[in-house]
């Protein structure tokens, strides 16, 4: 079957805008999604706990190497407490390598900080499409020369790992179909 994850422009009226003046990366994802999905923290928690292995080893090279530069160890993206149901979680929470810093049943803005850069996420569920959508918006501002030099190694990866991620919810959608 046929991938349908696209790359799409930021949802007009997604929270994630307001990261946007400044930002020195950003781009957005997006795969169809169910008109009854649960809500976007919900589907994040999903795509998370599907990270494909190879994406949770470049994170464990990555963390090596950064923690030698004095930056943080971010851990694995599917380090999530399964225990831990959507509706457990609020705003300032820790959810795999971020923290929750805004919510609300459509979208969850996920974020982190360091030294270098500061990174905001989006997971959004688009309901003004043809067929809903999850948008994934990664928005990213540096904040000096290291910064800078990191995403330029990191920026063609993460154009891989997004799309590789929600590859495993659309296979999963499909499959329970």
């Amino acid at each position: 079957m046929k991938s349908v994850i696209q790359v799409i422009p930021i949802p007009s009226g997604a929270l994630i805008n307001r990261h946007l003046p400044g930002a020195d990366f950003q781009d957005c994802y997006a795969v169809p999604i169910e008109p009854d999905s649960p809500s976007a923290l919900a589907i994040f928690l999903v795509v998370a706990a599907r990270t494909p292995g190879w994406v949770n080893r470049l994170m464990a090279t990555r963390n090596h190497l950064v923690t030698m530069l004095g930056l943080k160890n971010l851990g694995h993206l599917n380090a999530i407490n399964a225990s831990k149901s959507a509706g457990d979680y609020r705003v300032g929470d820790r959810v795999g390598i971020f923290m929750i810093e805004a919510m609300r049943d459509d979208e969850v803005i996920l974020g982190d900080s360091d030294k270098h850069l500061d990174v905001k996420v989006s997971v959004c569920k688009v309901s003004d499409a043809a067929r809903p959508l999850l948008a994934i918006t990664t928005v990213v501002q540096t904040h000096n020369l290291l910064g800078r030099v990191y995403m330029a190694f990191v920026a063609p990866m993460h154009r891989r790992i997004v799309p590789a991620t929600l590859a495993r919810l659309e296979q999963g959608q499909n499959a329970t179909r």
